[in-house]
């Protein structure tokens, strides 16, 4: 895939943290935090196994009660953190065109926020809706937001309270080297396009149909996840017709589909474990964000993502 050399950028959609550090102290926020890939059980697993405490600070054992920070994200095993080297350029210096998408990881990541952002805000209104731009942040090793305190340890994450994604972009390696996925372009499309789906949940009223105490193949839990895969795959459908890139193909389908089943509950208990655990479930298995994503991108509907009716 490439972006049309002459597409223009909006890089105030995108900030950047990196360098900054980030507590991790109890934010005032409490609100619900959605990650977007494994499933929270497999973060606790990998912490203790490795001693260190994703969401606290830097001890071992489980997650602190009242952290604000619910068990989410990728299952990026703890104390595995990065971030793409900034230079001293912003990224509004840095990153103004297509072209400049074309060259840069960065800027990639700025492009397909402004396609995501772009296809909602002209389709929400034609469901009787409107879109609320949504801010994508880059971090790295920990970050403070609405929703409370993280560290990268949880991969990818959509807070509500703020609005808000979060991203440590040395998430994309370890979905290359830890999770195996292929490490085309479009996995990171589809990382981006699947929190910008909890937005849209968000803005819907769906997002607080699922709580961390829900799990199972067949829970809110994992219909939720499942839905926001589905308006991954929406987004895809339109990417090209958004302005901002220029043509996709089969392979970088083959890209979203691949990191779609990396992420998958049972492939990472599978790896983590060394079993499968259907009841601990809270994102799905491959087999379904697969099926689901690849379901938003054949239609091309948000209405066909319906994941909460019938068996998924």
């Amino acid at each position: 895939m490439r972006f049309n050399d002459r597409a223009q950028l909006d890089p105030s959609q995108v900030q950047d943290q990196r360098g900054r550090g980030g507590g991790l102290r109890a934010g005032p926020g409490g609100g619900l935090v959605v990650g977007g890939g494994g499933l929270g059980l497999v973060v606790l697993v990998l912490s203790l196994l490795l001693g260190v405490n994703p969401f606290g600070d830097g001890s071992s054992g489980s997650v602190p009660s009242g952290s604000g920070v619910p068990d989410s994200g990728y299952g990026r095993a703890a104390g595995e953190v990065g971030g793409a080297a900034t230079s001293g350029e912003s990224l509004a210096e840095r990153c103004q065109t297509g072209a400049d998408a074309n060259a840069s990881e960065d800027c990639r990541i700025v492009g397909f926020v402004n396609s995501i952002q772009a296809y909602w805000r002209d389709e929400l209104p034609q469901q009787g809706g409107s879109y609320r731009l949504a801010r994508t942040t880059f971090f790295s090793s920990a970050t403070d937001t609405g929703c409370g305190s993280a560290s990268s340890a949880v991969g990818p994450f959509y807070c509500p309270v703020d609005e808000v994604i979060y991203l440590d972009l040395g998430f994309f390696d370890q979905l290359r080297t830890r999770f195996g996925v292929n490490g085309g372009p479009f996995a990171q499309a589809y990382v981006v396009a699947h929190e910008y789906g909890h937005h849209i949940q968000d803005i819907e009223g769906v997002l607080g149909r699922a709580n961390n105490d829900q799990s199972g193949p067949q829970s809110a839990s994992v219909r939720m996840e499942l839905q926001a895969d589905c308006y991954a795959g929406v987004w895809a459908h339109h990417a090209v017709q958004t302005g901002f890139i220029e043509n996709l193909n089969d392979t970088d389908i083959a890209d979203g589909l691949n990191a779609a089943a990396a992420v998958g509950d049972d492939r990472i208990q599978k790896q983590a474990q060394g079993r499968v655990s259907p009841e601990s479930w809270t994102h799905g298995s491959s087999q379904q964000r697969q099926r689901w994503f690849a379901t938003g991108y054949q239609r091309g509907d948000p209405g066909s993502c319906d994941t909460f009716k019938g068996q998924i």
